[in-house]
């Protein structure tokens, strides 16, 4: 698979099956779309492309007060997508001129005069260029005139889009891991570099990486304990583990953290890059009486992530 950054510089796709989208999560609605490209590409001996965008357009044309907390970075998205048979995404820097060229101007000059398309699959709902004047039926309309078929994306597999995505929000923002991962078709997970903390926790046995999430951008899970896989950077396994995220009242703390502790890891990795799992939430965040209180629970909750990590 090939992503491509410039738009300038594209090479000239052999008929090019192409379709548009944010496809932030590339969850399970998502596939079915995926699905469809792949196999009309296959179809005509041709060449999959899908047309994304960066940042995420709600960054440039929605609500700035409140900001999109998306399910991937730009990076995992493009590795899922590959996952998914995708040939080639071309990424689009999403400006407000960009958001403002007339419809017409966007299918001539953007579809056409750099992708040269042999089919187009889009849904009915689709709204393209200024004022969102551009839709499926002017592109319907114009597909005579430019050479290319269009293909509607049924309604069924919009709305599983549109719930999919609603949901899997829902319920990272509930701590409902179980749904989440359900619908995404695969663990929810984020990436952090390990960062010096107050090592606390190396002091009643549950030692913990505390991590700096590489991307602000992405959503992070309700405040809670949960059971983790990890992955360390230079290691080629995967770890079991216990995650918190919260301000770890126990200590007085004020400031949001995440910090896992590796099962079985006793490695110096600071600076190195961590990406955590998630698999299910044990408890909500407590304060508890003491340190001492703190540790039994913390016993209670890896055996508790041990049995989940097993079964």
């Amino acid at each position: 698979m090939n992503v491509h950054t410039n738009i300038d510089q594209l090479p000239v796709f052999k008929n090019a099956v192409i379709t548009i989208g944010t496809f932030d999560g590339v969850h399970q609605g998502h596939k079915q779309i995926i699905s469809q490209l792949v196999k009309e590409a296959h179809a005509i001996n041709g060449t999959s492309v899908v047309i994304t965008f960066d940042p995420h357009p709600k960054k440039i044309v929605g609500d700035t007060q409140n900001p999109v907390s998306l399910l991937n970075s730009p990076a995992e998205k493009y590795q899922l997508l590959q996952k998914a048979g995708i040939g080639h995404i071309v990424v689009v820097p999403f400006t407000k001129e960009f958001a403002e060229q007339p419809a017409s101007s966007y299918i001539r000059d953007f579809l056409v005069a750099k992708f040269h398309p042999h089919t187009i699959i889009i849904g009915y709902d689709h709204r393209f260029g200024k004022d969102r004047a551009g839709d499926y039926h002017l592109l319907e309309a114009e597909a005579l005139r430019f050479g290319y078929i269009v293909k509607e994306i049924p309604e069924h597999v919009l709305q599983d889009v549109t719930i999919s995505s609603t949901r899997i929000r829902k319920a990272l923002v509930s701590g409902d891991i179980d749904t989440a991962n359900k619908f995404l078709g695969y663990e929810y997970f984020f990436s952090g570099i390990v960062t010096e903390g107050n090592k606390l926790g190396r002091t009643i046995g549950y030692p913990t990486a505390n991590l700096s999430l590489t991307d602000s951008n992405k959503l992070i899970p309700a405040n809670g304990v949960y059971a983790v896989k990890v992955g360390v950077e230079g290691f080629n396994e995967t770890f079991g583990g216990m995650m918190n995220i919260g301000t770890r009242p126990t200590v007085d703390g004020s400031k949001l953290v995440i910090e896992v502790n590796i099962f079985d890891f006793d490695e110096m990795i600071y600076g190195k890059k961590v990406t955590v799992m998630l698999i299910k939430k044990l408890r909500e965040e407590v304060k508890f009486s003491g340190l001492e209180a703190l540790k039994e629970q913390l016993g209670k909750d890896r055996e508790d992530a041990l049995r989940i990590l097993e079964g």
